[in-house]
């Protein structure tokens, strides 16, 4: 039997948080005056509608300004070692597990940078990793330039056109902005999925997962974010 790919999303499908904040809240720990920079990007909230997804991706990562590229990647192998295993939905691990049993090629595509996209899926078994692709550079620039477009929605379609992967046996992601990506899928499964993503899903018989989140409600889920935004949330 041919190998088939196996398609997953990564934030709030594999591990339930936004990776690009949760690692923001590691870099902050380690270097606690960089929660300054953090000001900066809420100076730039107003301006979401003008920048876009994109372009405040790139304000987002100004907390990182003037790092060099070594001690970044440094960060990088740190958060994979101590925080990544306390991370993932255990369901969802399973689900991995069973996928590279039956012999499968597993995907993993999300909308965070690939600078550590590539290390967790490399660390959970993947054998394909994509993500934003950034150009960090020796020193990272106060708002570091993409390689390429923001990659989510349909951009992750592209990108896996570009690897001649134009199908997959089964699809995992929580976010509508993953319906692109499904579509190429024989096979669904929705994680924790809001209201709207859920419709979907049920008009068209897609398996529900609903492993046990670390928060209670979703005003706890926003209060984490904001932890998570200013550096004083650990997992």
């Amino acid at each position: 039997m041919p190998r088939k790919h196996v398609l997953f999303d990564l934030d709030q499908t594999i591990i339930p948080w936004d990776t690009q904040l949760v690692f923001r809240s590691y870099v902050l720990q380690n270097e606690p005056i960089r929660r300054l920079l953090t000001f900066i990007f809420i100076a730039f909230l107003p301006l979401t509608k003008v920048l876009g997804t994109g372009g405040m991706k790139r304000v987002f990562h100004c907390y990182l300004w003037g790092m060099s590229r070594q001690k970044l990647d440094a960060h990088v192998k740190g958060f994979l070692t101590d925080w990544l295993p306390k991370l993932p939905y255990p369901e969802i691990l399973d689900e991995i597990a069973k996928h590279k049993q039956d012999g499968n090629i597993l995907v993993l595509s999300s909308a965070s940078p690939e600078l550590w996209v590539s290390g967790i899926g490399k660390a959970l078994g993947f054998h394909l990793s994509f993500g934003t692709r950034f150009d960090w550079g020796e020193k990272i620039a106060l708002f570091p330039d993409m390689n390429g477009e923001n990659h989510k929605g349909q951009e992750k379609v592209l990108r896996l056109a570009q690897h001649n992967i134009n199908s997959g046996l089964a699809g995992y992601s929580d976010s509508k902005a993953d319906l692109p990506l499904l579509d190429l899928c024989q096979e669904n499964t929705l994680v924790n999925p809001l209201p709207g993503v859920r419709k979907t899903g049920v008009a068209n018989q897609w398996r529900i997962l609903e492993p046990a989140s670390p928060w209670k409600n979703r005003k706890a889920f926003a209060w984490g974010c904001v932890l998570q935004l200013f550096g004083f949330w650990k997992p």
